[in-house]
């Protein structure tokens, strides 16, 4: 599994060298994000808008901080459509079960893929494959909390918190790379509302989720994943990763 949003990478970093048992994992902050986790698994098709800031080193090496939003519909096991708009451009990915294409709307050119025949399987081959970035992924796996619990040292429950007007659950991840914060809502349907990550061993530099709408369980028309090229698009050829 690539953690969230695969923009970051945080489970492709190595975990910090505690065993097992000095591990900290709070059960109250285990038992919200099994809660969390299996609302989201339960779902039959979901859309969602995402509100994300990113550090990232310029060539001063110094840290500049980029924005985007992006829309994500998710349908089935095999269907997802994304439109990522941002200060670093413009970009769609479509996946309707056997490709997925990508298409830039500044340079007006695209790729098709042939592609693994269900979501997850098909965002963990592309990332690894291509560095496809495909935003809010990473809740939907339904090994999510094992994977913190194996990748975090603590894992603690910090109270409620308010975002924008919503009372949520705030917990905390550790590592020894990583501190990592999830706000997920407190109500009947409890969803993420927000993330923040924090790179400690890379001048602190911070990634921020804020989850601005959730609808749960849409009728998405298959024709939303089917990628028609526009008129002059360009189709192009994109190498794997070495």
């Amino acid at each position: 599994m690539n953690f969230f949003l695969c923009l970051i990478g945080l489970f492709l970093v190595p975990s910090s060298a505690f065993s097992q048992q000095e591990k900290e994992l709070d059960s109250t902050a285990i038992f919200i994000l099994d809660k969390m986790s299996a609302v989201i698994g339960q779902l039959h098709a979901v859309s969602l808008s995402l509100q994300t800031s990113i550090d990232e080193f310029n060539d001063h090496k110094e840290l500049e901080k980029h924005y985007a939003t992006s829309e994500v519909k998710l349908s089935g096991p095999n269907k997802l459509a994304i439109q990522i708009k941002g200060d670093k451009g413009h970009k769609g990915y479509w996946y309707d079960g056997e490709f997925i294409s990508f298409y830039n709307y500044d340079e007006n050119n695209y790729v098709t893929l042939e592609a693994p025949d269900s979501t997850l399987t098909m965002i963990d081959t592309m990332h690894e494959t291509y560095d496809f970035q495909f935003p809010a992924a990473d809740f939907f796996y339904p090994t999510f909390v094992d994977d913190l619990m194996e990748n975090f040292d603590t894992i603690t429950y910090l109270g409620q918190k308010t975002i924008d007007a919503v009372e949520c659950f705030n917990i905390m991840c550790v590592s020894k790379t990583l501190n990592v914060q999830i706000w997920i809502s407190n109500e009947e349907q409890m969803l993420p509302r927000r993330l923040l990550i924090i790179y400690k061993n890379e001048d602190h530099r911070q990634f921020e989720a804020t989850f601005v709408k959730w609808n749960l369980n849409p009728t998405i028309p298959d024709a939303v994943f089917d990628f028609l090229p526009p008129p002059k698009a360009k189709l192009i050829s994109i190498l794997a990763k070495s």
